[in-house]
């Protein structure tokens, strides 16, 4: 029948209609809120959920998945008076559905408004070198406000980043030059430094050569005195022996000393560096006699020997 098969469609159409009021499946990653005419209710998770049909209505499908905000670049002034332009970017997670669905209108875009007015807040009580060389403490400081502010929000800040700071270029290229004279500051106290240092070391060089030097004169002048002294003592001997003899009145031994100093002046003035050539009368006779008296002491000497020798060996007396 027509009519019948008209009533089961609609009974049909009605069961699907019915059905999609009132099962919901919520996807991971998101919450569901229920309003019942118009009030909050409770909060759907992840998976099935039932509500009632024609009375229950969902509200708002929240990402509880943690999101990223990109704060667009704006011009702050720094305590010192320098315009910089600053962006950044901020994290964030949902943790309330609720209060990110009724606390708030408009959750990102009440994010951004006050994280950037935190950006100016913070860096406006900065000087510019602090601007520059403390991005991470600003860092902090921007997480620690913002993450306080939204807490009635049902969000979690994460983490907050500075991604640029620049400032106006005059400032730029004055900053070059600034940099530029100081690396050649250093580069002069290095190299003044370098010089210092080599100076010192030339100095402690030369130091210790004065010191090893007077130390090499030093030894020289005692092995010097003391070949004096041994000379000396030698020559005193010498003398004392040949004054013994002359004593004992042996003419030969004053012919000998006598000899003997003539041989060695007539060597000194040989060997000397500024005599070439030596013209001086030589008495022949006299260095000859004076060689026949060193023979004659000589065989004085080893007669000595044999009387001793002939003394201490007796002959056999005969019977």
């Amino acid at each position: 029948m027509p009519g019948f098969d008209i009533f089961v469609l609609v009974l049909v159409a009605l069961f699907f209609v019915l059905a999609a009021s009132v099962i919901k499946i919520v996807p991971q990653g998101h919450h569901y809120t229920v309003e019942r005419l118009g009030r909050y209710t409770q909060t759907l998770k992840p998976g099935l959920g039932i509500i009632l049909p024609f009375v229950d209505t969902v509200g708002h499908k929240i990402n509880m998945m943690e999101q990223v905000l990109d704060i667009p670049s704006q011009e702050v002034i720094t305590k010192d008076n320098a315009m910089v332009t600053v962006d950044g970017v901020a994290f964030f997670q949902v943790l309330d559905a609720a209060q990110a669905s009724y606390e708030v209108h408009n959750l990102r875009r009440a994010m951004l408004n006050l994280t950037m007015t935190n950006i100016r807040t913070v860096l406006g009580s900065m000087d510019l070198d602090e601007v520059l060389s403390k991005r991470d403490d600003i860092n902090s400081r921007l997480l620690v406000v913002v993450d306080e502010a939204t807490n009635l929000w049902g969000v979690k800040v994460t983490r907050i980043e500075i991604k640029d700071i620049t400032p106006p270029r005059d400032l730029v290229e004055a900053m070059g030059r600034q940099m530029k004279a100081e690396r050649h500051k250093r580069a002069d106290i290095l190299e003044a430094e370098g010089s210092r240092q080599s100076e010192i070391l030339r100095a402690e060089g030369e130091k210790q050569g004065a010191i090893l030097a007077a130390e090499g004169r030093k030894e020289s002048a005692f092995r010097d005195a003391e070949a004096r002294e041994r000379a000396a003592q030698a020559e005193a001997q010498a003398t004392r022996v040949v004054s013994e003899a002359i004593g004992e009145g042996n003419v030969q031994a004053l012919n000998y000393f006598i000899a003997n100093n003539y041989v060695d002046a007539l060597k000194d003035l040989a060997t000397s560096p500024n005599q070439k050539v030596l013209m001086m009368p030589v008495e022949a006779g006299n260095l000859i006699g004076a060689i026949g008296g060193i023979a004659e002491l000589t065989k004085e000497a080893f007669g000595k020997d044999d009387d001793k020798n002939g003394g201490g060996s007796g002959s056999v007396p005969q019977s």
